[in-house]
């Protein structure tokens, strides 16, 4: 028993070692098929080598990987092992096939509701509760297998406390190394995040102020060439055009400064109900333009430091987002602050156009925009502040249904 409950441990951390080996350190959307793939390699291969107790039952640990790809995936990543799994077993054959369907089937259905829930849970609470889901997932399989024997011997219970004993360690332990990738994940991203804003804002800092000096003496140069009665109107238009161009670099170079200033010219202590009232205030006429309503909630006491202005110009990068992601067709723009333990959340929820999780993957990188004229160093400066406060930011976001910008401050 010992040796093939090894061997199936072993098959059950072949997705695991496969996806640190070799995706961990590259993390797309894409790899969420791989992870399908490999789990149903793994499940096939634990139906293939089974538990053999000395008792004469056999068992296998096949539900783990198709339970933790329906708890972190939902139904679009189990169909695929709910198809493999019952495909293998009719290959298989003999008694109990049937049965074997119907208890896959009722499992498909039931566990990947619970997926919404339980990626919303702490790390402890989904490494529990994904343990809790395989003990009763097999508590029902033995139920059914209980009704089918004609009665239930000592051989009976042998079985059922080793199943349920080897799924909930098994689980424990492959849950604990998942949620630890995950964690170093988001860890690396955060220092390499923290590293690039570092980099701009000492490149910007530097150089910014060098490169507004010429263009504020080109700017001031063409206005009194376009004033000047000796060129034709089409220069007049060319001059036109540089101008606009000129604007446009001065305003990327004042994207730059913001970002890279210090926090240490305007700083207050506080829990930002007049920043987050104050920037709704003056995007008020700009959303009644384009037929969007604005709902407000503000309920947060805890009170942090940081710069006024440069939290004024994170929240109105963000309101203006919003509200420019639902030009074509109007919306609501909803504005909630909050508090949860010891940290500020702030809420804000469009229902515009949406992202791809690829697009959500590259927001806060430089120069990158999901709009046609956008430069990207106004979402830059928004994770460079929220940065600076220690805060995280998560983005959940759907195409054609909107998206939300969820920030977590520690106060």
């Amino acid at each position: 028993m010992i040796e093939s409950l090894l061997l199936n441990f072993l098959f059950l951390l072949f997705p695991v070692l496969t996806f640190l080996i070799f995706f961990e350190s590259r993390f797309h959307t894409y790899n969420q098929y791989f992870l399908t793939l490999l789990s149903s390699i793994s499940m096939v291969l634990c139906m293939a080598f089974p538990i053999r107790l000395e008792i004469g039952f056999i068992f296998d640990l096949r539900y783990i990987p198709f339970l933790i790809i329906a708890l972190f995936g939902g139904f679009k990543f189990t169909f695929p092992l709910f198809i493999v799994l019952n495909a293998y077993r009719f290959l298989v054959g003999g008694e109990g096939t049937i049965h074997s369907f119907i208890f896959a089937s009722v499992i498909f259905i039931i566990v990947p509701l619970l997926h919404k829930w339980f990626m919303n849970q702490s790390t402890k609470k989904r490494i529990w509760s994904a343990v809790m889901v395989s003990i009763l997932t097999m508590l029902l399989y033995l139920t059914i297998l209980g009704t089918l024997l004609p009665v239930l011997n000592r051989e009976f219970w042998t079985l059922t406390i080793n199943a349920l004993t080897t799924h909930a360690v098994v689980m424990f332990i492959i849950m604990i190394l998942i949620e630890q990738i995950l964690a170093n994940i988001k860890k690396r991203e955060s220092i390499q995040q923290s590293e690039r804003f570092n980099i701009i804002s000492e490149l910007s800092a530097s150089v910014a102020h060098e490169i507004r000096n010429p263009l504020t003496v080109t700017n001031g140069f063409l206005q009194l060439l376009k004033n000047s009665q000796n060129i034709t109107q089409e220069e007049k238009k060319y001059i036109d055009f540089s101008l606009v161009e000129l604007k446009r670099a001065e305003r990327i170079v004042s994207d730059f400064l913001a970002f890279a200033k210090p926090q240490s010219e305007n700083m207050i202590f506080s829990n930002l109900k007049e920043e987050t009232e104050y920037v709704k205030d003056i995007i008020t006429p700009f959303s009644n333009m384009h037929q969007v309503d604005i709902q407000y909630k503000f309920t947060n006491t805890l009170n942090i430091q940081y710069d006024k202005n440069q939290m004024q110009q994170c929240l109105l990068n963000l309101y203006k987002n919003g509200i420019e992601s639902m030009i074509e067709n109007g919306g609501v723009l909803s504005i909630n602050v909050t508090e949860l333990k010891n940290d500020i959340i702030i809420k804000i929820k469009d229902t515009g156009v949406g992202m791809t999780k690829k697009e959500v993957l590259q927001l806060g990188r430089p120069y990158y925009s999901t709009k046609n004229e956008g430069t990207g160093l106004g979402m830059l400066m928004v994770y460079s502040t929220i940065n600076k406060l220690n805060g995280k930011i998560e983005v959940e976001s759907e195409k054609g249904k909107g998206t939300t910008f969820i920030i977590s401050i520690p106060a």
